[in-house]
This record gives C-alpha cells, sequence and structure tokens, in this order.
C-alpha cells in the first residue's frame, strides 16, 4: 500500500524554504510516497473542510515533480505560510463550520480559546497522510511536538532566520538574513558618512540577538544592541558619539535587534497577540534614534530593514542546508524513524528528538560573544567555535 506524507510551512517565511520542500518531495516520490502539499501552514488543516470539496484542493494538494521542479529558484514559500495554531484559536477566528461543532475543547486557563487539535488529526486522517513534515521555528514546531505526543507520526525541519529553533546550531534560512543585512548596512554607509550622522539599523530579533550580533560583527558597526543586555541609553549615547569623533569621516552605525530593552523600559510591542502569544515587534530603533538625537545634539539616520531581510534567493549555504535537511527527511521516511527534528550539530547533520523545541530558549551566549560594557560583539575564543557563532 502506497504511504502519504504531507509537507507544509509555518510562521514567518524564509530563504531556503523551497529548496527544502523540493529536496523532500523528490527524494519521497523517489521511495513511491504520494505527498500533499499543504497551504498556509496549520491552517490548512484547520479551514479544510471535511463536508465542503470546494475547500479540499484549495488547501491541500497531492504534488508531482514538476510541481517543485523549478521552485528552488526563489523565496519565500510557494505553499504559502501562517501563524495558525491549532490548539489554541480564537473563538472568534475559528472557521465558521467548526463553531458551535463538536470539534474543540476549551484551552485550560484561557477564556474564548478553543483547541481544534482533534479535528486537526481527524482531517489528517480523512486525508491518509502518515507522516507530517513540518517546516517552521519553535512556534510552528510546537504544534508537531502536540502530534507526536498524541502519537502521530512527525518529522521537523527547522527554519527562522533568527536562527533560535532550540536543538539545533543552525536554522534554514539564517544564512540569507545576514547576507541581506550585511549588505544594507554597508550600503546605508555611504548616505550617512554623506551625511555625517549617527545610523541605527533596527533588525528581526525577538528573543535572540544573533543577527544584530553576527551582522554588526561582519559589517564592522561601531555598537550593537542584542535582546539579553539591556542597556543605558546615556552610557551608549557617549559610546557612539566618541565613535563618531573618531571616525575620520565623522560618522558612526550600529545595530539592534527589534526585541532589545532600555534598561527599566519594556519590549516595544504593537497590536493583537497572534496564535503563539505574540504581539508585533518593531520601532525601538526609532526610539533609540530619537533618544540619542536628544541626548547628542546629533542628527541620526534610523532605518528599519524589516522584512527586506528574508526576502529573495536563499544564498548558496541556505540551498546547501535546506537540500540537506531535506535528503535527511528521505533517510528518516526510508528507516521509518519519526518523532525527529532534522538538526545540525558541531558541523555535522543529525536528529533530536522533536520535542527538545520546547526544551529550552535558544540565545545568544553572551559570556563567550558578547562585552557588556560596551556593547561589541567580542569572542573571547575562536578555539573550537562553530562556524556561526551559535
Amino acid at each position: 500500500m502506497t504511504r502519504t506524507i504531507g509537507i507544509l510551512t509555518g510562521g514567518g517565511d524564509v530563504p531556503g524554504l523551497n529548496p527544502a520542500i523540493k529536496s523532500v518531495v523528490s527524494g519521497a516520490m523517489e521511495m513511491g510516497y504520494r505527498v500533499f502539499g499543504i497551504r498556509r501552514g496549520w491552517g490548512g488543516l484547520l479551514h479544510y473542510d471535511l463536508n465542503e470539496p470546494s475547500t479540499h484542493e484549495y488547501y491541500v494538494k497531492e504534488l508531482s515533480y514538476n510541481d517543485v521542479r523549478t521552485i528552488d529558484r526563489t523565496g519565500g514559500t510557494f505553499l504559502h505560510t501562517s501563524r495558525t495554531n491549532p490548539q489554541k484559536v480564537s473563538i472568534n477566528d475559528a472557521p465558521h463550520f467548526l463553531q458551535n461543532s463538536k470539534w474543540g475543547k476549551p484551552v485550560k486557563g484561557m477564556d474564548g480559546f478553543i483547541d481544534y487539535t482533534d479535528y486537526t488529526l481527524d482531517v489528517i486522517s480523512q486525508l491518509g497522510i502518515d507522516i507530517l513534515v513540518p517546516i517552521g521555528g519553535d512556534d510552528t514546531l510546537s504544534f508537531a511536538v502536540r502530534l507526536h505526543k498524541e502519537g502521530f507520526p512527525v518529522i521537523g525541519i527547522p527554519k527562522t532566520m533568527d536562527n533560535d529553533v532550540f536543538g539545533t546550531d543552525y536554522c534554514i534560512g539564517f544564512s540569507t538574513a545576514i547576507t541581506r543585512s550585511v549588505e544594507f548596512i554597508t550600503n546605508m554607509r555611504t548616505s550617512v558618512g554623506s551625511h555625517e550622522r549617527i545610523g541605527i539599523v533596527e533588525l528581526f530579533g525577538r528573543n535572540s540577538g544573533e543577527t544584530s550580533l553576527i551582522s554588526g560583527y561582519l559589517s564592522y558597526v561601531d555598537r550593537v544592541l542584542i535582546p539579553e543586555v539591556p542597556f543605558d541609553i546615556h552610557k551608549l549615547s557617549a559610546f557612539i558619539l566618541d565613535d563618531k569623533r573618531s571616525n575620520p569621516s565623522n560618522y558612526a552605525i550600529m545595530t539592534i535587534s527589534e526585541g532589545a530593552i532600555i534598561e527599566g523600559g519594556d519590549v516595544i510591542e504593537s497590536g493583537e497577540e497572534d496564535a503563539y502569544g505574540h504581539k508585533k515587534l518593531g520601532g525601538i530603533g526609532m526610539i533609540l534614534s530619537e533618544q540619542i538625537k536628544r541626548i547628542t545634539g546629533v542628527n541620526t539616520m534610523y532605518q528599519q530593514l524589516g522584512y527586506l531581510m528574508r526576502s529573495g534567493a536563499p544564498d548558496s549555504l541556505d540551498r546547501m542546508v535546506a537540500m540537506s535537511f531535506g535528503n535527511l527527511v528521505s533517510q528518516l521516511l526510508r528507516r521509518n524513524e519519526t518523532g525527529k527534528l532534522v538538526a545540525l550539530h558541531g558541523g555535522k547533520y543529525t536528529t533530536v528528538p522533536i520535542d527538545m523545541v520546547l526544551a529550552g530558549r535558544k540565545r545568544v551566549d553572551v559570556p563567550a560573544f558578547y562585552d557588556m560594557e560596551t556593547f561589541k560583539p567580542k569572542i573571547k575564543d575562536f578555539m573550537g567555535v562553530p562556524m556561526f557563532l551559535s
């Protein structure tokens, strides 16, 4: 009997998702598997109405090699994505056909939220899917862990431009995000230098400061701010003003993670929480820019890179990792091994139990890679350090 796998992508898009999908689909088909592509992440399963055929092909489509033949040449995910969390759905956001149905259980301690895990599992069963391959960060993969605990076979692939999935040294999308950031920072120097200002570049990074740290390190910015270390605004202003005065071109430039915090303050968030409990981050760079200008009297130039960091086709490293992760999934399928997360440890491909993603929070190793007193990247000892300092 032919076995079937389902593949989906959830959370923020990153370069490298399409090569990973192509690799998984091609490898699975070579072994005789049928492959279903699930659109819009976990939302595709939640909105798949078993009693309404018009929703079926819209959310789930059987993939052939021709469907994925050229997708590796572009960024993003051709399956599309969402931040849907079937185990925590707002009553108002639930599909209409599930509202007031037999499906769903109230989420303990959270009024107004319903757990539709059972419905999701029923859809998977009706589709005849034997194994799911979700590609995502710790939020998306947290529901994969839930399905695993419910007894359903899953194999996870880690992706996030923050490189913050616990259990792996590297996540798909990180290298390209760093490459884009370094390019933009380097290019921005021409404007900051021409106007003799202080440049502040805000980068994505909620809990982990790796994008700010590595991008700032590689582009030789003057100061780097990360979520792991709250900063004193007056101390920082004195440093950056001195950096400007010491520069023959009379300018300074720095990076800051969107999750960075001014001492005594809070993370800058806005909007409503998503299904994983996160509000939209961003704006700390603007606040910092205004504060530095007020304290130093020097004009600033603020740039929030935002989605540009993770736009476009993947670089060679992200292609390599994405394709290798996909091939590793194929090997696991061949061995009938599930409940795993494909990973990189010490520069070598491996696997860890899927529930490892919930075992901790991956953050910058501050003592090893950062000087808290000067707000600068500082690698204490390069011997034995991972390639990406993570």
